[in-house]
């Protein structure tokens, strides 16, 4: 054992503190900043591993992720002087390492989410340690919920402990008191960070451009790689880590830095994809042999490993997260800032061995327009798979779950869609038993459908190997063809960094076929390849449509393609044809997706695999020409037609629902309107407005519903506008009779005349020459006296002249300057001195 890298991290001083929150509560919260040991010495200690006297208990840790679980079980292994697989062992997808002897398991979020819905009750586990909560993935979030439920109902002796970098610890308290129904829970603190760790700011000499969807200014990233030489420059003995926001950025950096360096420094690039050797070359620092390293790292290394030798921290300040346009069911990555709670972890990734300095790639003023944490992902990502989790778990609409986050109403709706048309929910949402194979097989739910009904339909074998090759896209040189990137992955070796983690997943894959309990329905057959007569390049598209039926797309010419999701695609030069689309995205502010990797299909396995997406329907278009409503039979699957056929005499009541749909999208606006019913819309409106019921709602929606219900012909042209508003006064009350009385359509002026009130106005106006209301000391209320008329005095011309609610005010104070200044230019019209007790006219004086 290791003891002296033991006592000294800083996180030895909390043991005695969390061991008496665990024994008394049975739940606490772990605050410890990065660098002080949280994840390498808390699980021995917790595990009695430690030589100190504890009780020997099995603990098990929960990592965000797969790198940083083999990491943190080599680091535990390392300080107790064993070897990975004897007291400490881990389980990743498709590996594991454990032994008899092994106390301490670290597990990724995924594997405890399987094992809690194989056994909620953990057997032989007496402490679930969840590292890392304050990063908010969602397989984090739910497994502390379903945790908190087994705590409640199946083992009040199940400790759980979640571990923090960050000081976001309250909330988290809070939690588990509302779940547990007590006081907030113990928060136990690590005094100190490991060593000092000095933050500086390194902004670009000019301005970059913001991150737009996942472009990156190449003037930032020069920047960059300028720092990261001057970062050796600063320390002349420790390694750089460089925090780039994905694997494109950190190929681009460095290719700079090889340039600029030569052999003076070794260049590493670390990311979830790198090879096994690169991973583990990183992770085992150089021991002060061979030249220095630069590792570029994404957000992997911002908690839970420790990368050997690195005293300065280059932070470019931006990150990757997920976002999902549920309408289009695309799910893309975007670049943003990053959080100052990450910024804090990622300068402590310098602090770990000795004393630091951290690069940031921004102007310090910049950190105030930061968010304080990271965004949960909860509220980001696709919900999917978390819907079928909490289906699985009994709550399927995630209500009773203890959750920081609610997940979003709409996101959530998404899901349950698709997860009703892949057969893994009822219609109540509840989870079928095809539902709970899906959940078993450790897949997304749309490749678990691809893998159970593929193995069924194309043979086991290339359903595992069309499902790895898509769930892990394969690079980019490898073609944008899935039968050209499949030939490349089975030529790769083991040692390819894809080819390796692709093989491995295949078997795993298959393995899950014969294991995993399914029905008929599901299950595969003993065919080892593609039915007879359906090619391989065939099989591959329909194991893709399979997974993603919403991305059948049929070509529109020049390299057009329709998604049965409506979303139009680019892709290759040719014409015609069908698609299985298995990548796309569409770029930010973009109006098109882009395809990464699809697959030949053709209408058949398009129709095989989007089955639920067929539907039948009528389509009514108006000939403008003939004014004539045109009917189509159309059969389409999603947004795609497939055929369509015209019906010669549609039913009537077809042909009307077709009318209100259009009537509902466009609004009363597709009506005619004579001028006589705009007007007549006006004063209904103007009375509901100031009376109220039982006057009528005459706008958008109200009118919508009422013309609707009245529709008996077969063009809205062709609708009666006049008479559905006179069909909607209040007849049967009596209150019709007063309608001229409260919203006249016109009104006598001194003058004689009949003049028109406008009602377009907020106030009715009453625009009229001035000459014609002499006399007149008050215009009239209207609405039973509510309501004084807006006067629009006009000059004789008819031009505006003045405005006025009050004529008498008017006549005594405003006459005389309207007065001086239009006579002369209208001398034939009358100006008296005393427009009170002249004679009103609309005439002009007679010449004499």
């Amino acid at each position: 054992m290791r003891t002296d890298a033991l006592e000294r991290l800083p996180v030895r001083s909390a043991l005695p503190g969390l061991r008496e929150a665990l024994e008394e509560r049975g739940t606490a919260v772990l605050h410890a900043p990065p660098g002080t040991g949280k994840t390498t010495l808390v699980p021995p200690a917790l595990a009695g591993l430690l030589a100190d006297g504890a009780p020997a208990r099995n603990v098990l840790v929960a990592e965000p992720r797969r790198l940083a679980a083999r990491s943190a079980a080599r680091r535990m292994a390392w300080l107790l002087g064993e070897r990975v697989g004897e007291s400490v062992g881990y389980t990743v997808r498709g590996e594991r390492r454990v032994g008899p002897r092994t106390r301490v398991e670290v597990v990724t979020t995924g594997v405890l989410l399987r094992r809690l819905q194989r056994d909620p009750e953990l057997p032989g586990t007496d402490v679930v340690l969840l590292d890392e909560c304050h990063e908010r993935h969602l397989d984090a979030d739910t497994a502390l919920a379903f945790l908190l439920d087994v705590r409640a109902a199946l083992r009040p002796d199940l400790r759980l402990v979640l571990a923090s970098a960050t000081a976001d610890t309250d909330a988290w308290a809070e939690l588990l008191a509302r779940q547990e129904g007590g006081s907030p829970a113990p928060v136990v603190a690590a005094e100190g960070v490991a060593h000092p760790v000095d933050i500086a700011h390194a902004p670009p000499p000019r301005d970059v451009r913001p991150p737009h969807g996942t472009r990156v200014d190449p003037s930032l990233l020069a920047h960059v790689a300028a720092t990261v030489h001057r970062g050796l420059e600063r320390d002349p003995d420790g390694d750089v880590l460089c925090f780039l926001p994905g694997v494109g950025e950190i190929a681009r950096v460095a290719r700079q830095l090889t340039d600029r360096l030569g052999s003076g420094a070794e260049v590493l690039q670390l990311h979830g994809r790198a090879p096994a050797d690169v991973q583990d070359a990183v992770l085992r620092g150089r021991d002060g042999r061979g030249p220095r390293r630069v590792v570029l790292a994404t957000s992997v290394a911002e908690s839970s490993l420790t990368v050997p030798g690195v005293r300065v921290v280059v932070d470019s300040g931006l990150a990757r997260e997920p976002r999902m346009d549920h309408a289009r069911g695309l799910g893309s990555l975007v670049t943003v800032r990053v959080s100052r709670a990450t910024a804090v972890q990622r300068a402590g990734r310098a602090g770990r061995e000795g004393p630091g300095v951290a690069l940031r790639c921004w102007d310090q003023a910049e950190e105030a327009r930061q968010q304080r944490f990271p965004s949960p992902e909860i509220a980001l990502a696709d919900l999917t798979d978390f819907a079928l989790q909490t289906a699985c778990w009994g709550d399927p609409d995630a209500r009773t779950l203890a959750l920081l986050d609610p997940p979003p109403a709409g996101a959530m709706a998404a899901a349950r869609d698709t997860l009703r048309a892949i057969g893994a929910v009822d219609t109540e949402g509840r989870v079928t038993p095809r539902g709970r194979a899906m959940a078993g097989v450790g897949l997304h739910p749309r490749l678990a459908r691809a893998l159970l009904d593929g193995a069924r339909l194309t043979g086991p074998r290339l359903a595992a190997e069309v499902v790895a090759l898509i769930a892990e896209p394969p690079p980019a040189q490898w073609g944008a063809e899935v039968s050209a990137a499949l030939r490349e992955a089975r030529r790769a070796g083991e040692r390819d960094a894809y080819g390796g983690r692709w093989r491995r997943e295949v078997r795993r894959l298959r393995e899950a076929l014969r294991t995993v309990p399914v029905g008929r329905e599901t299950g595969p057959d003993s065919s080892e390849g593609p039915p007879e007569g359906l090619t391989e390049e065939l099989a591959a598209g329909l194991v893709v449509a399979l997974a993603h039926p919403e991305r059948v797309a049929r070509g529109r010419g020049a390299g057009s393609w329709l998604m049965a999701s409506g979303t139009r695609a680019e892709y290759g030069s040719g014409d015609g044809g069908w698609l299985a689309v298995a990548v796309a995205d569409r770029p930010a502010g973009a109006a098109t997706a882009r395809v990464r990797l699809a697959a030949e299909l053709d209408e058949e396995l398009a129709r095989l695999a989007a089955g639920a997406l067929r539907r039948e329907y009528t389509d009514i278009t108006l000939d403008a020409d003939r004014g004539q409503v045109v009917a189509r039979r159309v059969e389409a699957l999603g947004a795609i037609e497939l055929r369509s056929r015209v019906e010669p005499a549609p039913e009537p009541e077809v042909v009307r629902d077709a009318l209100r749909t259009r009537l509902r999208e466009q609004g009363p606006d597709v009506l005619r309107w004579p001028e006589g019913a705009v007007r007549l819309r006006q004063r209904l409106a103007f009375l509901h407005r100031e009376l109220g019921p039982p006057w009528p709602d005459v706008g958008d929606d109200a009118l919508v519903a009422a013309v609707g219900e009245r529709l008996t012909g077969t063009s809205l042209a062709k609708v009666d506008v006049h008479a559905v508003l006179n069909s909607l006064l209040p007849w049967a009350s009596g209150a019709a009779a007063r309608f001229e009385e409260l919203a006249p359509e016109r009104v006598e002026v001194p003058s004689g005349s009949r003049v028109r009130i406008d009602y377009g106005s907020e106030q009715p106006v009453l625009a009229v020459k001035l000459q014609e209301l002499f006399g007149w000391d008050a215009a009239p209320r209207i609405a039973g006296g509510r309501v004084p008329l807006l006067v629009h005095l006009l000059s004789p011309a008819g031009r505006p002249a003045a405005v006025t609610a009050d004529l008498a005010s008017f006549w005594q104070q405003g006459y005389r300057s309207v007065r001086a200044e239009l006579r002369g230019r209208y001398p034939r019209h009358p100006w008296p001195d005393d427009p009170t007790t002249a004679q009103p006219t609309g005439r002009v004086r007679r010449r004499s």
